[in-house]
């Protein structure tokens, strides 16, 4: 039912759209899928896909290996059918990992021997936890020319121990993300489906030209703090043709943490996400709260989201800092939601007492356009920070309606300049009805 709704929005905006030909776009030219004529199985070094037996020391030598064979066109570790239990490893440059169908890398749920690494520096801390964290179970930091791809295999975190954990309020550092880059470029995630992670799921941090497409990604809607794909202080990133539906943000923009994002000083910009749908308790796309490096030039569209708490979240607050701008949400079709579009400055959570409370935030020029909602509870809500309002809001051609029969929550605005055409129900008064401030005086909008 889903996929026939996501037809026919996809259908409708090819006709209203003079943007129609961006369904066609891809991510392809952004990194090149090399072709690795050196082949080597997981087998070859005692790998047992029994889902048994601990296949660390099998994995650790064959990336050791491909590290020092050094082939210039690199080398592909093939994953065959079968589950491969494993503790958390490391990647080399110039190599893919391919799981063929019906292959699974599995995590160990071995807690008490997992590695700890140090906090991000635009985190300053681990983000749940002071001090380290614990590393990430695929991990890759300083590498290039990556990737992970096959045919629709499985990487399992088996995070419910993690999730324990964190409920009971017994972690003594921060979660492990199920997939982490750090430093590195030229990475492609495609073709795998990723579940159950302990944390976040895909987390390419301080990157350059990363592609992720054809992945789906699940995790249990009450699974905690299980974002999807997070983009964070990274450019040149596309995500697309994917499915997500796990227990927090679908896809959350990110740029450091207060204070120590603002000292890093790294933004998050040139992000594409296209065609992904999914279904989760919170966020569909989000922008933060984690955005004190600065966000900009952002395109989400063509995205189908269901059963949400909200469908587009834009998040920041006082002593955050950073700039947030030139981001465009175009054709979004939300089904069953608690908010439509929320924008606001009051997330909260802070690192520590160290945050600057004069560390304002500026948001800037935020375009959305051809919105589709049915069963939203409140089509949205704007508040801005006090002396410091977002401007250059723009909406157009919105239409978010509750369910049948039932009043939904009027718009809630303040501290917003921006403008306003065709959006039912109308949103507020701080929203002007025509194209002349920011983002709406793009011809685009016309």
């Amino acid at each position: 039912m889903h996929q026939f709704i996501l037809s026919i929005v996809l259908c409708i905006s090819a006709v209203v759209s003079r943007r129609a030909v961006a369904e066609m776009a891809t991510c392809s030219g952004i990194v090149t899928m090399r072709y690795r004529y050196d082949k080597i199985s997981i087998t070859d070094f005692g790998g047992v896909g029994d889902g048994k037996t601990l296949n660390t020391k099998a994995f650790r030598a064959a990336i050791y290996r491909i590290h020092h064979l050094k082939r210039s066109s690199g080398t592909l570790l093939y994953i065959p059918p079968g589950v491969y239990l494993t503790e958390s490893f490391n990647l080399t440059s110039h190599m893919t990992l391919y799981l063929a169908r019906d292959a699974v890398i599995k995590a160990t749920q071995d807690t008490w021997n997992w590695p700890l690494v140090d906090p991000l520096p635009s985190y300053g801390r681990g983000r749940e936890r002071p001090g380290k964290r614990y590393m990430s179970f695929i991990m890759g930091d300083g590498v290039q020319d990556v990737v992970i791809t096959g045919e629709n295999g499985t990487i399992d975190g088996q995070g419910d121990i993690w999730w324990n954990m964190w409920t009971q309020r017994t972690l003594q550092y921060t979660r492990p993300h199920l997939i982490e880059f750090m430093n590195s470029k030229q990475i492609i995630i495609s073709n795998i489906i990723f579940k159950n992670s302990p944390y976040w799921n895909i987390h390419p941090v301080y990157c350059s030209d990363v592609v992720i497409r054809y992945v789906t990604i699940l995790a249990p809607r009450n699974s905690p703090n299980t974002d999807g794909i997070d983009p964070d202080s990274s450019s040149n990133v596309c995500i697309e043709d994917s499915h997500i539906s796990t227990g927090d943000d679908l896809i959350a923009i990110k740029s450091g943490w207060d204070e120590y994002g603002i000292t890093y000083g790294r933004p998050s910009s040139e992000i594409t996400i296209r065609r992904v749908t999914g279904s989760s308790p919170f966020a569909g796309i989000a922008i933060g709260s984690e955005t004190s490096g600065g966000v900009k030039n952002v395109l989400a569209e063509h995205i189908s989201l269901f059963n949400m708490g909200v469908g587009i979240h834009l998040k920041t607050d006082v002593g955050r800092g950073g700039i947030i701008r030139n981001l465009t949400f175009y054709v979004v079709y939300i089904e069953n939601a608690e908010k439509g579009i929320k924008i606001a400055g009051d997330t909260g959570d802070h690192p520590d007492n160290n945050f600057n409370p004069n560390a304002i935030p500026v948001v800037q020029d935020i375009a959305m356009k051809n919105i589709w909602g049915i069963k939203v509870q409140q089509p949205g809500l704007i508040k801005g920070i006090k002396d410091a309002p977002f401007t250059g809001i723009c909406l157009s051609n919105i239409n978010l309606y509750g369910a049948r029969g039932l009043r939904t929550t009027p718009w809630e605005c303040s501290d917003v300049k921006g403008s306003a055409l065709k959006v039912s129900p109308w949103p507020c008064s701080e929203l002007v009805g025509n194209y002349n401030t920011g983002s709406c005086s793009s011809p685009f909008w016309a």
